[in-house]
């Protein structure tokens, strides 16, 4: 088992996908994951496009896996329909909603009004950030959609990685996939997605930090519009952002 502490990332980081594997090794990947750690991993899940091809590949490595939603409580009320859509579809999987230690009204009290407005990274340590690192705490591995594509700073993203941030490692299935490929899959394979989607908004987070796009090529400019911002911490090691 490769674990935080022994990581040597050579084995995955060399892995080629197979040339008639339609899922560009993301199936093998996960089946591998699933296989090698049970239920000690933990898929952190955004109800994104991404999220819903994970969801469904996840689903038939193992049916009754852990996903952890980061309930800002800031969401589009469309987030919150298809997470009830998809506990339907996927009865056997445990979706944890977690939630910040404020709720935003404590929040306001406590740093202002409007953190997300004045300090965005500060509000998204205390929303996202930190409750994540709560429920990743003494969980070995986690699954994310990270896709190379997306943006500069997840272009050199590995099938497996050495998390700094959550001290773990970071499985990540998607990372050879484009945007027309997670569509297409949807498309064949007719899963839900958040109805956003069809209004240009490619990436969809918390509702003041999330703005629809025009420029289909920029994904995630659309969030934090304002700011030089393009990620919320997550997938950034602690103490670079």
């Amino acid at each position: 088992m490769i674990t935080y502490d022994q990581f040597d990332d050579t084995e995955w980081n060399s892995f080629r996908p197979a040339k008639d594997d339609v899922t560009k090794g993301a199936s093998t990947l996960l089946q591998w994951a699933y296989d090698t750690y049970g239920d000690d991993l933990v898929y952190a899940c955004s109800f994104g496009a991404e999220s819903m091809v994970l969801i469904d590949l996840i689903a038939k490595a193992k049916p009754d896996a852990k996903l952890v939603f980061l309930d800002t409580g800031l969401h589009f009320q469309e987030t919150y329909d298809l997470i009830e859509e998809v506990k339907t579809t996927y009865p056997q999987l445990q979706i944890k909603m977690q939630q910040p230690e404020l709720t935003v009204d404590e929040q306001s009290e406590q740093y202002g009004p409007a953190l997300w407005s004045r300090n965005p990274d500060q509000c998204c340590y205390l929303r996202k950030i930190r409750p994540l690192e709560r429920a990743l705490s003494g969980v070995t591995a986690w699954v994310s959609g990270l896709r190379r594509e997306q943006s500069p700073s997840r272009a050199n993203t590995n099938f497996i990685n050495k998390d700094e941030r959550f001290k773990s490692v970071k499985v990540c299935p998607l990372i050879h996939w484009s945007w027309d490929d997670v569509w297409d899959y949807i498309d064949e394979h007719q899963l839900p997605y958040n109805k956003l989607h069809d209004q240009q908004f490619p990436s969809i987070g918390c509702i003041p930090c999330t703005q629809p796009v025009t420029d289909s090529s920029e994904e995630r400019s659309g969030r934090w519009a304002g700011f030089n911002k393009t990620e919320c911490g997550i997938h950034v090691a602690s103490g670079s952002q």
